[in-house]
């Protein structure tokens, strides 16, 4: 159901609101750059920190000029149930492709209560991909736990993993992948790992500045040319790297603004950059091969 290179798309801001005209750009070069999607009020969006008509003038904007060209993922969940719902109503008026719900934060819902938060939001009838980020959820759901939410809820169609526990990844991508879910890489530098593990989809947000490289080693993945793959990878380590020195989408809009395409501007609590951090972007921007970036 989800394959290829989907952007987690920032919301660029110039004087604390939305950027309109820059978001319209960048949704255009993401196209041009061959993202196969976007994800739409997700962590890189900021989106807790977007009022509801916020998001809902974003979605009016995005969806509307994204049209056909690219598939939409849109961001509902919440550590609140009921917020989930409303979330999940305004997005389902734009009949998206898929729900990015992220398990409830702050929290720690037991199993029952996973199971009815997320029955509550299949009732939508929209397909959904599980949100699993246990660095900023503070839940992380091991196999068992797994299992018995995917088998009470078939409506989740993908796991959105986000964690770097290499035993953890391995194993759901072996007892859950293809033969029940997609199984989406949402961590830029495992790409290659989700790769080999059978994965076809990934969600990310370094791709704001590279999505080129992203989609060109997928490209060659797909195409059997895993040492080229790797190679272009490799090319492509000291922006991934770069876009998460500080907390994400602080990186990637510094290196956007650098591109001349939006404010690195974020909203709080999330604050400017060290200036050591954006010395080391600069010096990273300065020797990066330029046909990467969008």
């Amino acid at each position: 159901m989800f394959k290829g290179i989907y952007t987690a798309l920032i919301t660029p801001f110039k004087d604390s609101k939305t950027d309109f005209d820059a978001l319209g750009v960048l949704i255009d070069k993401q196209i041009k750059a061959g993202a196969e999607g976007f994800v739409l009020l997700g962590t890189t969006a900021e989106t807790p920190a977007l009022s509801f008509e916020e998001k809902k003038e974003i979605l009016d904007f995005a969806c509307a000029h994204i049209g056909k060209r690219a598939k939409i993922i849109i961001g509902a969940g919440s550590n609140n149930t009921q917020t989930t719902l409303k979330n999940i109503e305004l997005a389902s008026r734009y009949n998206p492709d898929g729900l990015l719900i992220v398990t409830p934060y702050y929290n720690k819902p037991n199993l029952n209560g996973m199971i009815k938060h997320f029955s509550l939001a299949a009732e939508a009838g929209k397909p959904m991909i599980l949100y699993h980020i246990p660095g900023r959820t503070g839940q992380k759901l091991n196999q068992d736990f797994l299992a018995d939410l995917l088998e009470a809820v078939p409506q989740i169609k993908a796991i959105k993993e986000s964690d770097y526990d290499i035993n953890h990844i391995t194993q759901t991508a072996v007892k859950f992948g293809a033969d029940r879910i997609d199984y989406i890489c949402g961590n830029d530098d495992l790409w290659p790992v989700f790769l080999g593990l059978g994965s076809r989809c990934l969600i990310t947000a370094a791709g704001n500045t590279m999505a080129p490289a992203m989609v060109k080693v997928y490209k060659l993945f797909e195409q059997g040319k895993t040492i080229q793959a790797m190679d272009v990878f490799r090319k492509a380590w000291p922006v991934i790297t770069g876009s998460f020195i500080e907390v994400n989408p602080t990186c990637p809009k510094y290196l956007l603004n650098k591109l001349g395409l939006c404010s690195a501007e974020v909203r709080l609590p999330l604050g400017e950059l060290t200036q050591k951090t954006k010395e080391t972007l600069d010096r990273i921007f300065e020797t990066y091969p330029k046909e990467f970036f969008i």
